[in-house]
Formats: C-alpha cells, structure tokens, sequence
C-alpha cells in the first residue's frame, strides 16, 4: 500500500505561513472556528481566509433540521433546481468548503500550487475510467495483499429488511445517533448526481480517491443499481440504490467492489465480505466511510 499523507499536513508546509498552517493537522479535526490564540495580525488573516473559503463554496444551500433532511431531499431533487446533496452540520458544512477550497489560490493567497480543476475536467478524466479495474490505475489504490479481511460465513439467518430505515447518517451525530438540530443541503448545479464529487473536489486524501474515480464509480452503480447520491460530509458518502442485488453471488461480487474501492466499510466496518453483502441484500442504503 502507498504511503498516505494528509492533504492539509501537506498544503500547510508548502503554504508557510498561508491559512491552511492554521488549522489541524489531523484530518479527523474539525477545523477551527476560534482564532483568538493567534497574534492579531495573524488573527486577521486567518479570518479573512476562512471567510474566502466559506465564500467559495458558492452553491445555493438550504437549512433544514436533521429529522427534515431526507424529506427536504426528496423535494429539492423534484424541485429541479441542481442535485441536492446533504453535507450535515455546521461543522461538515466547514470540512466540505475546506475541502473544496484546499488548493485555491484565490482562498489561500498562495500561487505556489496549482488552480483545482474545473467539474468538467473531472467528469472528462471519469469518463475515461473502468469502474471499478480502473482503481489500480489511481497510485494510492490498495493492492491485493493490503485486502486482508475475510470473505466470511454469510451472516445466520440474514439480515432484518431494512428498507424503510432512514440511512442518511450525515444528518445524525455518529456518536448519539440523534438528528443534528440543523444541517445543510447543498444545490449542485448538474441533473446527474454522479458527477457532486467533481462539483465538491471531493476526495484524494490517505485512501480516499481522487474525485473522478468516485464520479466513475457512482455512475457505474447509477447505471447498474439505480443508486443516486444522497448525502456527502467530510469523510463519508450515503448512497441510496433503487435495485438490489439479486442472490448472494451477485451480493458477494458486489460487496467485494465495494471494499476495493472503500476498504474501511469492512476493515472498520462489517469485518467480512459476506457481513457487507448480507447488508446490501437487505438495505437500499450503501454507506461509504474513508479514514
């Protein structure tokens, strides 16, 4: 497996003293909002950054509460006004214009970098893509010998249907499992919500791909699985399928696609190939978690 290294430890030392040396180094932190440790002059330039970074993310967003949000969704997609994608909380509201502004030199003040790309040069590179042989191609995919959890006795008697829950975990604290008390959708300006991750920049850090492998990869299952997109926070992605696999080989072949493309949903997750296979055979809801 290839080295990872976090995206923002790596823009901080590029950026010297640029906004990003401001902020964690841990990617699982959320960024700060207080900046009343740093000398005023420094205090100054962070908050003007981090209003360019807020600003940039210049989609139409919607406010709605956590318990509101999957409704909101669904009228939002009939509505026709771009393809809304959840983000969740404030704070996944912060993580995401974070991402998406990370190399922006109009953000950052820093021409050291190279300007992000356009969607469309994104959505080009997918459509060059073979979901999912092409994964090898992207240098911090994981090799066959870093896949190490089992394929796994299928789960005793199954699992529960699960059709009517409610997978939309970007719109719930993970610990408490309760609906934030407001969280954000964001409009993004396409029909095919595939291609948010092009919209957002999202992805390319430690083992989280690069954003045209998730467009390529989500169109794909679109295609096979009817799955649309449905919510996309800082690290994680809650996806909704409108078929599922048909029997356990379809089911395991599945599960195995989706465990090269997002080893953490077993090596973190279910534990075994065949504990996630059970879990696609029973719920319309695909979840998606990178460390």
């Amino acid at each position: 497996m290839a080295a990872f290294i976090d995206r923002r430890t790596m823009l901080a030392g590029v950026a010297g003293m640029g906004f990003f040396s401001f902020l964690p180094t841990s990617r699982g932190a959320m960024m700060a909002q207080d900046f009343s440790h740093l000398a005023p002059e420094q205090r100054a330039r962070a908050e003007a950054m981090h209003m360019r970074m807020m600003a940039a993310l210049s989609y139409e967003r919607v406010t709605v509460a956590g318990a509101d949000a999957l409704a909101e969704w669904e009228r939002l997609r009939s509505a026709g006004r771009g393809w809304p994608i959840v983000v969740g909380d404030d704070d996944a509201l912060e993580r995401i214009a974070d991402q998406f502004s990370m190399a922006d030199p109009q953000v950052s003040g820093s021409s050291i970098l190279p300007a992000p790309r356009v969607p469309a040069e994104i959505i080009a590179a997918a459509a060059r893509l073979r979901f999912p042989a092409d994964l090898a191609r992207w240098p911090g995919a994981y090799g066959e010998g870093d896949l190490r959890s089992p394929v796994g006795e299928w789960p005793e008697g199954g699992m529960d249907d699960a059709a009517e829950q409610d997978g939309l975990t970007v719109a719930r604290n993970v610990l408490t499992d309760q609906a934030f008390e407001r969280v954000h959708i964001l409009l993004i300006p396409t029909r095919n919500g595939w291609e948010a991750p092009a919209y957002l920049r999202w992805g390319d850090w430690n083992a989280c791909p690069p954003p045209e492998y998730h467009v390529a990869a989500l169109r794909s299952w679109h295609e096979r699985y009817g799955t649309v997109v449905v919510g996309i926070n800082g690290d994680t992605m809650n996806l909704r399928a409108a078929r599922r696999p048909a029997g356990r080989d379809e089911a395991l072949a599945l599960a195995r696609e989706q465990y090269r493309y997002c080893p953490d949903i077993v090596d973190q997750g279910s534990g075994t190939i065949s504990a996630l296979a059970a879990q696609l055979m029973s719920s319309d809801w695909w979840y998606f978690w990178w460390d």
